[in-house]
């Protein structure tokens, strides 16, 4: 590991409890209500306004009832929603407001306001998104996400400069796995057979899927670079199978295979930025398929001591929202059995004991990440360092989970140069928060 006698570099706070993990009062006021005020991750395309009067329902004392304890009737409350929590409880207190943007936005479409459509749209979208996060592990949650997609692609869909939907063909599918790849899919105009643009593959992560990612898909079209958006396996809609090591290969090559017969791109220069746990799937990418890209960045990935049980034991009350180790679980195959995928994820996963990291050949490789990281442990990139051929890796001191807001600038500045473009990353970045005009 990365801090010395084989301890994660972050020892000193691995036992502390982070203070949003008390209820989700201290959730929003500590963690998520800024983040939701300026419109950026996890709250993509929303808008405070709609989200105060649902947290306002989420933190207030519940009705009273009455219990009876032997001659005794005791009357209790029960404050705020906290871990761990009932999702098929928790998840519909968002539906009345999303159900309500998703009528206003109806309305303005028919009125003929594209406009206003797209952003109410898009604003259900994000309330969907909240009410599914995580992951869609329950039924009501699972019925989150259908919603919230439904309403994201027709957000998308109604801009000046629209998103499109396409399902590839898994054509290296096996038995078990879906026929289809969805994504996220848009080239700036201009883009053609004699003028192909560059393109950025958006891997996405744990828990936002290509109905969040899209946000970097503007400020890609306005530097005239196309993108793709797709979910990476065990979330969204990838199908792959979750729990087999192998199926990420197997879909990276229906996907690229797909981006090959695609005439309008410049296939001298396609990139993938893989997003946090993405990262995990851009550093298996860059080796197992490396003669396909122009390069990877992996931004607050993992390889190898993401899946120690000293790690996975502590993750659940540090950086994440809510219970990362047991939503991993749930990714990689293991329902919400912990214990099994702690025992068994380092031997079935990691990047290290696959022979991943020694494969003789990788792309041009960014690794990129927060030294406080608190989701995944710095010590995976130094590990990676220090196996197969050369990496170029960029730490933020002092930064937790991929960085931010620093390694945005790093990242789209090296993409630049892997391009050959002359562009600005400020003002590219200055597309992404989300300020509501209706």
């Amino acid at each position: 590991m990365a801090a010395p006698n084989g301890k994660f570099f972050i020892r000193d706070n691995l036992k502390k409890v982070a203070p949003h993990h008390e209820n989700y009062k201290e959730l929003w006021e500590t963690k998520w209500k800024k983040p939701c005020e300026l419109g950026i991750y996890p709250f993509m395309f929303s808008s405070v306004k709609d989200f105060q009067p649902i947290v306002d329902k989420l933190i207030e004392v519940r009705t009273p009832h009455l219990l009876q304890v032997g001659l005794a009737v005791l009357s209790l409350t029960q404050q705020d929603f906290k871990e761990p929590y009932d999702w098929d409880e928790y998840a519909p207190m968002y539906f009345p407001k999303a159900e309500e943007l998703v009528a206003e936005a109806g309305k303005a479409e028919k009125e003929g306001n594209e406009e206003k459509a797209s952003e109410l749209y898009l604003r259900a979208s994000a309330v969907y998104r909240i009410s599914r996060f995580p992951a869609p592990r329950s039924e009501k949650q699972r019925y989150a996400w259908q919603e919230g997609k439904r309403a994201c692609i027709k957000g998308l869909s109604l801009r000046e400069h629209p998103v499109h939907e396409v399902f590839i063909p898994h054509k290296h599918a096996i038995a078990g796995e879906g026929q289809h790849i969805p994504v996220y899919y848009q080239l700036p105009p201009g883009a053609s057979k004699s003028t192909p643009a560059p393109l950025v593959i958006i891997f996405t992560g744990l828990d936002g899927y290509r109905t969040e990612l899209a946000v970097w898909m503007e400020g890609w079209r306005q530097q005239g670079v196309g993108t793709v958006v797709v979910e990476i396996p065990g979330t969204g809609d990838s199908p792959a199978l979750k729990d087999d090591p192998t199926s990420p290969d197997r879909q990276w090559s229906s996907l690229l295979d797909w981006v090959d017969e695609q005439e309008n791109v410049d296939h001298r220069k396609v990139c993938v930025w893989a997003f946090s746990t993405g990262g995990y799937y851009g550093i298996r990418l860059a080796h197992t398929h490396s003669d396909r890209l122009a390069g990877v960045v992996a931004l607050g990935g993992g390889t190898h001591h993401m899946f120690d049980p000293e790690w996975l034991d502590n993750v659940n009350h540090l950086e994440y929202p809510f219970d990362l180790a047991t939503t991993l679980a749930y990714k990689f195959g293991y329902a919400d059995d912990l214990e099994s995928f702690k025992r068994e994820a380092s031997d079935k996963f990691s990047l290290l004991k696959d022979g991943t990291l020694d494969k003789p050949t990788c792309s041009r490789l960014l690794l990129v990440n927060g030294t406080e990281d608190e989701i995944f442990p710095i010590d995976d990139y130094y590990l990676c360092l220090l196996h197969g051929p050369p990496k170029e890796v960029r730490f933020l001191d002092g930064r937790k989970h991929m960085g931010e807001p620093e390694s945005f600038i790093l990242i789209l500045r090296w993409i630049y140069d892997l391009f050959g473009m002359d562009a600005n990353p400020v003002e590219q970045m200055k597309t992404i928060p989300f300020q509501a005009k209706y």
